[in-house]
This record gives structure tokens, C-alpha cells and sequence, in this order.
């Protein structure tokens, strides 16, 4: 044998050895972030079942204390939201804030020493990147099996054009753009990572693109992360700063007449807050909200019935806004009135 052919063998051998280590320690990466992941993530089940709405869905510990993030969507429209860990243990959560303009809402539970991840710990990936999404897609999981793992890269980062139907999504931010089927039912508020495992993004809601695809992103943690610090930290409500100023004036008063609409009858101690009719030539009618809408978010406030959302109204100050986030059938529809100056 020559030397050269000599040299070609070794150089083949080397290669395929190297390939083949290569490979093996790219496995247990992956098998160490998912194992490191996967406690951190849970499983969530609340409003849903009608019009082929899933009731249940994913969120990521956000603190050893039971903090929850995810997004918010008609799951969260009943009073408590049950939240399983990946061990099996069952909780009942409670919203306890959130901020529409990032889709983003926080549940508590009453737990302690939980894993977590730390949100300010966050990793920033460009196109080609290689992705880990985690979630409870299709229901897979109820109890303490292991929620699901896709793997992918990222396509690109950009601006989220998309939309809700015929409406426009209320968030239109930075997103990574992934090349897996991530965004499915029960996938949002579910976590990217990095293929060992750092933390990259939370797994929005099922959208349309502008060129009427399905989309499969994520919201990154840098977009969220100052809200979730102030919700857990208890400083963050819009309502919260409203009260403080309402409580060096005269309230306000508003009703839902002021904006051009009427509510139900307020029958009961939780009557929720449907739309009963929509006067013409109001701010209302022009914007296009309808009968038989279900308002379920008022200035990011969860409404649970007409009471909460009068509560609401009475916090307003002349001059300000008003985002009322209806359920229209099986979609979330956003208003934004202004909130009118009385004479």
C-alpha cells in the first residue's frame, strides 16, 4: 500500500470518528437539555370544549414559588386554572396579572422549591440556529408524563404580521420564526430553547401569516421578561396605576352607555359580561363590536363577570383608553376606545 492510499484510509477513519463522537455528544446535549427542561415546563387545563376551543395548554415555571407564565387566551376565562407538574402533582392556579400587549399572563400556585428557570438568563439565536420546543401539544400529557419535544432551527427573526381571523393579532413584536410544526392546539405558552437547553422563547397562540399559513413562533424572553418580573413582583397592573390616581379624584362613573354599548342584565352574582345590543352611530358600532360578544379582558383585567368589568369602568380616567378583548365565536377579538371626556 502507498502512502498516500495509507494516508487517504487514516484520513476517512478520522473523519468518520470524528463524525461519529460528534454526533454522540450532539445526542447528549439534547438529552441533557431535555432533561433539564422538562420539569420547568406544566401542564395547563381551564376554559374551553366549545366552538372546538382546547381546554388545556402549557406554561413554564417562572419562580420557585409557583409563578407561572403563559398566554392568555380564552383557557384562562374560568375562575381557576388546574396546573400539573411533571411529576403528577395537581394545583390550582390564579391569574394574578397580565399584559395583552405582549400576550402574556401569570398564574399562581401554592407551591414551594419548585424548578424554574431564570428569565434575566436568556440566549439570543440567529436563522439556522438549532431549536428545542417544548409543550403539551394534542394533550399528550395529563398526568406526570413528559410534555412533548420538537426539534428544528430557527428560520428568522422578525416582526410578527399575523392575525386572528380576519382580525389582526394584538401583538406585532419580535418573534422567532422556527421551521418545526410548533403552534398547534395546547402548544401555547409552552418554551424554546437553545439545543442545550437556554432559554430562548415562549410558544404563542395559533396564527395566520399575511399570506394566510399557519405560523409557528416564539415570543422571546427579552420581550417578556420586564413584565413577568413586575407581575410577580406585584408592581405591575394598569388598573393598579389607574386606582391611585382615581383615589385623589372623584371616580370617573362610566358605563358601558359611554362607549355605545349595553351589557346583559346583571341577574346573578357572576352574570358575564355579553353584549346585549350596540347603539347605532356610537364608537362602538364603528368599530364593529356585536351582540353576543363576550367581553373576557378589559385593560388586561380578566373579567370574570359584569361586576369585575364595572369595576373596570369606574377606574377610568376622562382622556384615557379602554381595550376590551371579546370572545366572537371561536375567536379573541380586540377594541380600543377612547375613553370619552365628560361634560
Amino acid at each position: 500500500m502507498t502512502v498516500s492510499r495509507r494516508f487517504l484510509i487514516c484520513s476517512i477513519v478520522s473523519l468518520a470518528m470524528t463524525l461519529t463522537t460528534g454526533a454522540a455528544s450532539q445526542a447528549e446535549s439534547f438529552s441533557n437539555a431535555v432533561d433539564q427542561v422538562q420539569p420547568k415546563v406544566v401542564k395547563l387545563f381551564g376554559a374551553g370544549g366549545l366552538k372546538n376551543l382546547a381546554n388545556y395548554g402549557t406554561g413554564v415555571l417562572v419562580s420557585p414559588d409557583g409563578h407561572i407564565a403563559t398566554v392568555w387566551n380564552h383557557l384562562l376565562d374560568s375562575d381557576v386554572v388546574t396546573v400539573v407538574l411533571h411529576d403528577g402533582r395537581r394545583f390550582f392556579g390564579k391569574v394574578v396579572g397580565t399584559d395583552s400587549k405582549v400576550d402574556l399572563a401569570i398564574i399562581k400556585i401554592e407551591a414551594e422549591d419548585l424548578p424554574f428557570f431564570n428569565i434575566s438568563d436568556t440566549a439570543e439565536v440567529g436563522p439556522g440556529a438549532l431549536i428545542l420546543a417544548f409543550s403539551n401539544v394534542f394533550k399528550v400529557a395529563t398526568g406526570d408524563e413528559p410534555v412533548s419535544v420538537m426539534q428544528g432551527v430557527v428560520s428568522a427573526k422578525t416582526k410578527l404580521a399575523a392575525r386572528r381571523g380576519r382580525y389582526r393579532a394584538s401583538y406585532d413584536g419580535d418573534v422567532y420564526l422556527v421551521d418545526a410544526v410548533t403552534n398547534n392546539p395546547g402548544a401555547a405558552g409552552g418554551v424554546l430553547t437553545t439545543a442545550d437547553g437556554k432559554l430562548l422563547g415562549m410558544l404563542g397562540r395559533e396564527l395566520k401569516g399575511t399570506n394566510n399559513t399557519w405560523l409557528n413562533y416564539a415570543i422571546p424572553f427579552s420581550v417578556l421578561e420586564k413584565s413577568i418580573n413586575d407581575i410577580v413582583a406585584g408592581r405591575f397592573s394598569r388598573t393598579d396605576d389607574l386606582l391611585a390616581v382615581a383615589d385623589e379624584t372623584e371616580s370617573s362613573g362610566f358605563q358601558s352607555i359611554d362607549f355605545g354599548f349595553l351589557l346583559v342584565p346583571d341577574v346573578v352574582a357572576r352574570t358575564p359580561a355579553y353584549v346585549d345590543s350596540v347603539i347605532e352611530e356610537t364608537e362602538a358600532a364603528k368599530l364593529g363590536l356585536q351582540p353576543d360578544d363576550l367581553i373576557v379582558f378589559a385593560n388586561g383585567e380578566l373579567v370574570h363577570s359584569i361586576q369585575t368589568l364595572q369595576g373596570v369602568f369606574q377606574r377610568l380616567l376622562p382622556g384615557d383608553d379602554l381595550q376590551l378583548i371579546v370572545r366572537r365565536n371561536n375567536e379573541l377579538v380586540t377594541f380600543t376606545f377612547e375613553v370619552p371626556r365628560k361634560q
